[in-house]
């Protein structure tokens, strides 16, 4: 028997059924309620709004759980690669060995990029940040790919799919090569995708570029930990637009922006500029900590805590251990860094940032990992992108073939009631 919530307003009762999720999730279907009523909620932020079901990602911020497709991220982690992941958060099943092959090799069908999507790059100065960058030859290849992908037709998604993955990582890079002044790089279909990341970043015509396992294994890492995270902000965005059947690569478009805010993918470039702050200060990351843990102050600890996760980030104790292991490989001697571990090693031992559970996040750690590769701070949001696109893609798709309306979120009108016009010699 279903259960049913009674929603009293003034003496009159209106039942609303109740939903309850595969993890015990428990929700209050409001869907009727301003047919039944007349009445609306209000909830800014959408903090305690489900705005659609979704069988992607599960996530429990009190416990500290993620898992795409009913799988914890820490096999995932451990176990897989991104593009295997990816195949997963996107179709819902772990590939066979052949479906990899096979994803792996379609990919690559479609990295070349249309030769006038440099013209489009030229149009943009060297300073222009490469999320704007990002977010505009993104919604550009929406014009070498005209036809709308009929979500219908197995077949045509599919190749959507892997066209949107081949393609965006490449133009992702593209952005640093302009901002660097480098020639572009193209895709090298005899190597993986990671490696591709860092030889499109990196490799310069002038002399060889030799890629180093233990970095790609950790960048590899970090893409599945970013690759899903339910339905936050830029997620939201990319099914949001998606609802008025815009195309794939136009809705992706949108997510980029929404990314790019500091509130959230541009976090991790918050934590380096928190960084050079304190170095520029005279490098006293205690002080630091002192004013992090004073109310007067508005200083904020960038990096640590999290609005989701209530206690340690799951995606953090993984990336921790990458982190150390790049930093011992590479052996980086940079200050900014050893300013982060410092912070590190004394908010994880210090009773006011325990008690509260302000522990350090994924953002703290990638931030950590990205500057000790050399990649710009505003490069470190397109990072994230590349990392966050098979979630986008996923929560895309499933929007559509789910048939879900378009979203149209109502208001509380606070202005003016009805008002006469006056006409302008008599104001």
């Amino acid at each position: 028997m279903s259960k049913t919530a009674i929603l009293e307003v003034n003496s009159e009762k209106f039942e609303l059924p109740m939903v309850t999720g595969s993890e015990n999730e428990v929700a209050i279907d409001i869907s009727k309620l301003r047919d039944l009523s007349g009445m609306i909620t209000l909830d800014p932020g959408y903090k305690n709004s489900g705005s659609c079901t979704s069988e992607i990602t599960f996530l429990d911020g009190e416990l500290g759980i993620l898992r795409y497709r009913g799988y914890s991220i820490e096999d995932l982690a451990e176990k897989g690669h991104f593009l295997e992941v990816s195949y997963l958060v996107i179709f819902g099943e772990l590939p066979t060995a052949s479906q990899l092959e096979q994803f792996e090799k379609d990919i690559t069908r479609y990295t070349l990029v249309n030769e006038e999507m440099k013209s489009i790059i030229d149009g943009f100065p060297k300073t222009a940040h490469p999320m704007g960058v990002l977010s505009a030859l993104t919604s550009a290849l929406t014009a070498f790919n005209p036809r709308s992908v009929n979500v219908e037709n197995e077949k045509e998604m599919y190749e959507a799919v892997c066209k949107t993955m081949a393609k965006f990582m490449v133009i992702a890079t593209w952005t640093y090569r302009k901002s660097m002044g480098y020639p572009l790089n193209y895709y090298d279909n005899t190597k993986g995708y990671v490696e591709n990341f860092m030889r499109l970043m990196f490799e310069l015509p002038t002399e060889p570029y030799k890629q180093n396992p233990i970095v790609i294994n950790a960048l590899d890492k970090l893409f599945i930990l970013h690759a899903d995270h339910e339905q936050n902000c830029s997620t939201s965005t990319v099914r949001m637009v998606g609802s008025s059947h815009a195309g794939l690569f136009a809705s992706i478009s949108a997510g980029v922006s929404a990314l790019w805010g500091p509130l959230h993918g541009g976090a991790n470039q918050a934590v380096l500029e928190m960084l050079e702050e304190i170095h520029r200060t005279g490098g006293d990351a205690d002080k630091y900590l002192a004013k992090a843990k004073d109310k007067n102050d508005p200083f904020r600890l960038m990096g640590f805590g999290h609005r989701v996760y209530k206690n340690f980030d799951p995606r953090a104790k993984i990336i921790k251990k990458a982190a150390d292991e790049v930093l011992s490989t590479l052996g980086v001697n940079d200050p900014i860094l050893a300013i982060a571990k410092k912070l590190e090693e004394s908010a994880l031992v210090d009773e006011y940032f325990v008690s509260r559970q302000l522990y350090p996040n994924v953002d703290f750690y990638s931030g950590i990992i990205y500057r000790a590769l050399g990649i710009p701070t505003d490069m470190f949001t397109v990072m994230f992108a590349i990392g966050r696109l098979p979630g986008w893609i996923a929560q895309w798709k499933e929007m559509r073939e789910n048939k879900e309306p378009i979203g149209r979120p109502r208001q509380i009108y606070t202005g003016h009631p009805l008002r006469d016009f006056v006409t302008s010699e008599k104001r």
